[in-house]
């Protein structure tokens, strides 16, 4: 693999396209100094709205993104774009089509567009999204979009990682709607029946109220709104945008913007953990061996499998942990 040389944080700050560019190759990569600019990175993130875009394949989602895009622009705010495209099986790549859709904003100097793979990471987003999007945030865009690929039942990650989530759906996607498991209606901020110039725009609206009547949040965090678009004839765009903006604001007025971006480094630091485990348990030079010593043990009745999983999560946590300042050499 390519070493990716190290961008001056300065210039990652101050917007520079080429160092941000590298920057996320860096993160997506895990480069030696990957974590080290994360640390920075989040450090400066904060400022910029969140906003995740994600819903069934082909209900035109990019097309959303770009004219969001354009509305921004139009207002005067800069803008990052994540957008998260389904891996090539064979180079483990993106696949691009998000960028390829997107070319209309793309050069843009107030609008940054990075494509990121999945590589195999489940809830719809890329691993390093979060890196990304406090990148972006720090380099000082005022709104950061992040497109997921096609969501299905489990791909609800999305939620975790902004502040403002938009599931978008279309005429076509009224069986998906029947199909879809709570999860993914209960991570909407905003519901958005994009494409609704089309038959059976209203039918869908009123089969959204009906499954909403029914959900936990009509009597806790009470029911998001349902808005109409039109990417294709750009209709309806300004007042996505407007909602966007009162939600945000909602949040700000009270704490609870500062409780949802807590319960997102939550998250963040649970699957941090969780993939640092999994790598571990992986590499027959960290912990493969005891693991399978243990389960020499178990297949033997010389140990229980819970004392055997008990042995290798200590095996694990100790192999993780950082070593204690005060052992290091004087």
């Amino acid at each position: 693999m390519v070493k990716t040389v190290e961008p001056p944080a300065a210039d990652v700050w101050s917007g520079d396209r080429r160092a941000i560019a590298r920057a996320i190759t860096g993160l997506e990569n895990a480069a030696p100094w990957a974590a080290r600019l994360a640390a920075a990175a989040s450090a400066r993130a904060g400022r910029a709205h969140r906003i995740g875009v994600t819903g069934p394949p082909g209900v035109g989602k990019s097309s959303l993104v770009t004219e969001l895009t354009v509305a921004l622009r139009r207002a005067g705010r800069t803008v990052g774009i994540v957008a998260v495209d389904p891996s090539s099986p064979f180079t483990g790549g993106a696949l691009l089509g998000d960028r390829v859709r997107m070319q209309r904003v793309g050069l843009d100097p107030g609008v940054y567009i990075r494509s990121m793979a999945t590589r195999g990471h489940a809830g719809g987003v890329a691993r390093a999204t979060f890196e990304v999007a406090d990148l972006l945030d720090a380099a000082g865009k005022d709104v950061v979009l992040v497109e997921t690929v096609g969501v299905g039942q489990s791909e609800v990650e999305i939620a975790r990682t902004v502040d403002t989530t938009l599931v978008v759906l279309s005429p076509e996607s009224g069986d998906t709607v029947q199909a879809m498991k709570a999860g993914i209606m209960e991570i909407a901020d905003l519901l958005v029946i994009n494409k609704a110039d089309r038959p059976g725009a209203d039918r869908l609206e009123a089969e959204l109220l009906s499954a909403l009547e029914l959900s936990p949040r009509r009597h806790a965090s009470g029911l998001p709104p349902i808005l109409k678009t039109s990417a294709a004839r750009a209709e309806g765009i300004d007042a996505l945008l407007a909602a966007c903006d009162r939600h945000l604001a909602g949040l700000r007025a009270g704490p609870g913007l500062a409780e949802r971006r807590r319960a997102n480094l939550r998250a963040r630091i649970v699957a941090s953990v969780a993939a640092r485990l999994a790598a571990a348990l992986a590499d027959p030079h960290a912990l493969g061996a005891a693991v399978e010593a243990k389960a020499l043990d178990v297949q033997s009745g010389a140990l229980p499998l819970d004392a055997a999983v008990a042995a290798v999560l200590r095996a694990a946590l100790a192999a993780l942990a950082p070593p204690d300042p005060a052992d290091a050499p004087m």
